[in-house]
């Protein structure tokens, strides 16, 4: 019986296409398996971490939706204005990570409805420098999508 080698397929040493011995094969799935699964592991650890880095800033759904409902109200609710205003959340997710949006959302939420002293609390340096930076999201969006 031949032995599987690291470079060589096990069914190609022994001069076959395809091992024929159950015990062949399971020699075969062994010598395979200790240099594929390490290679799979290696993948998954540089893959996963992209994949949360990218939706570690995501916006969550019911934001994106609640986003998407106001614009299609503004923009006459028709399925052209779906597709404008599902890609402006996406630009907007992709300029302004969500924390920022969400302090943004809420100064501008405060601003439309608190008036008095309350209204004042949200009309500070801090508070224009977040709204400015919603309002470049919102346009940069508006060039892309409209």
């Amino acid at each position: 019986m031949v032995k599987p080698t690291n470079n060589v397929p096990c069914y190609r040493q022994s001069g076959r296409d395809a091992p024929f011995s159950l015990q062949e094969w399971r020699r075969c799935r062994v010598s395979c398996t200790r240099w594929v699964a390490p290679l799979l592991l290696l993948g998954l650890l540089v893959v996963v971490p992209e994949a949360r880095a990218d939706s570690g800033g995501d916006y969550p759904t019911a934001t994106r939706a609640e986003y998407v409902f106001a614009c299609m109200a503004t923009n006459g609710g028709n399925q052209e204005a779906l597709q404008h205003c599902s890609c402006a959340i996406d630009v907007i997710a992709s300029i302004l990570p969500y924390d920022k949006y969400e302090q943004a959302e809420t100064v501008m939420r405060m601003r439309r409805s608190a008036g008095g002293y309350l209204g004042q609390e949200f009309r500070t340096a801090l508070s224009n420098e977040m709204m400015q930076n919603f309002e470049e999201a919102q346009a940069e969006a508006e060039v892309r999508c409209f």
